[in-house]
């Protein structure tokens, strides 16, 4: 069984990806950053959601000579030219306050017109292997800003993206509603192919 390291903590991540490795028939031993305590952290320098991706990626499997899969994603605002994009977890300045994050993208929306509030959530997945073979795949979830946030579930921008033929926010889904629709969940099935290509 081929071991395969996911760049997170995050233990949703892991069990998502299993799932879909599993629901595929691909028995792989997945594995979070936690296993390796020695593994070093990465910035984020790259100025694109795949760029970060195989970023984080290239240095997991060169520190620990598996494979290794990598996510970044994130929200695009069609007004705001693709912004916050690849500075969505820091867009009011300090990474991961998401409160302040929504509160500062709503205020810059304020005067935006209902039909011009067009977003999509984007995700970019690599593999990349310790003999620096890569691939990139990538998923989105299109969708509407709300003018106010609705729901608890989720995190970040969820409580104000309303899902193209949704009536409720990312945030008022459940989170396997979410997960069947969400632009990570499309990127991590994307690379089924991809792993059954170069890991068998």
């Amino acid at each position: 069984m081929t071991r395969l390291i996911l760049a997170t903590r995050n233990t949703g991540k892991i069990t998502e990806l299993r799932a879909i490795l599993t629901e595929a028939g691909l028995p792989h031993d997945l594995v979070g950053t936690d296993a390796f305590p020695d593994a070093p952290d990465v910035r984020e320098t790259g100025v694109t959601f795949a760029e970060n991706a195989l970023l984080k990626a290239h240095t997991l499997a060169r520190a620990t000579g598996l494979p290794a899969v990598a996510d970044d994603s994130g929200l695009c605002v069609d007004v705001l030219g693709g912004a916050p994009g690849i500075f969505s977890a820091r867009w009011a300045g300090r990474h991961g306050d998401d409160k302040a994050n929504l509160d500062l993208l709503l205020a810059q929306l304020a005067d935006v017109p209902d039909e011009h509030r067009g977003a999509h959530f984007a995700c970019a997945a690599a593999l990349a292997l310790p003999d620096g073979t890569e691939r990139v795949v990538e998923g989105r979830l299109t969708g509407t800003l709300r003018r106010e946030p609705a729901g608890t579930n989720g995190f970040g921008y969820d409580p104000i993206l309303q899902p193209e033929g949704e009536t409720r926010t990312c945030a008022e889904l459940t989170p396997e509603e979410k997960n069947a629709i969400s632009h990570r969940g499309k990127a991590f099935r994307a690379l089924v192919p991809v792993v059954r290509e170069l890991l068998g």
